[in-house]
């Protein structure tokens, strides 16, 4: 069993605090569906206003639904479609503060007002995408981006160089 000391400062303590966290949890694991898993059991349980944290995996060129914490989600998103399939075709992170705004939103669910997608790219390939969804408009901001980003940055370097079926 584990437990973390997260912290309830500022947002720059709390992800490094939660990147610190998934670090313990993933460093000697190399399967990368178990090392996902753990990350969004560890973000679901930290990050504040959230109704989904998980992840899609890249699979024969589309993104498949991977470990997550919340309702039951979309299975299968086009790569282009959506925030997530916008995040694996552009390589960027996706900050989007009001969902129904975006163009070409996927609801999987409809309480969901505001977005965060960073993708998982190592050596210019698109493994994945690390999403979370809240029922806050505005939810998620640059610092939020920012943290997330080195959350899949770490995780990256501890997932299989091709996705795992």
């Amino acid at each position: 069993m584990y437990s973390f000391d997260v912290s309830n400062g500022s947002k720059a303590e709390l992800y490094r605090d939660l990147t610190a966290a998934v670090d313990a949890l993933t460093a000697e694991e190399p399967d990368a569906i178990a090392n996902m898993a753990n990350a969004a059991a560890v973000i679901w349980q930290y990050l504040p206003d959230l109704n989904w944290a998980g992840f899609y995996r890249m699979v024969d060129g589309e993104l498949v639904l991977g470990p997550f914490q919340g309702k039951a989600a979309c299975i299968r998103i086009a790569v282009g479609k959506g925030v997530c399939g916008t995040a694996a075709a552009t390589g960027e992170t996706q900050l989007v503060e009001d969902v129904h705004a975006f163009p070409g939103h996927i609801a999987c669910d409809a309480a969901s007002r505001s977005e965060l997608v960073v993708p998982l790219v190592r050596d210019g390939m698109v493994l994945g995408v690390l999403d979370l969804d809240s029922p806050e408009p505005a939810r998620f901001d640059a610092e939020d981006a920012k943290g997330c980003e080195a959350l899949a940055a770490l995780l990256v370097e501890r997932l299989s160089p091709t996705p795992v079926d």
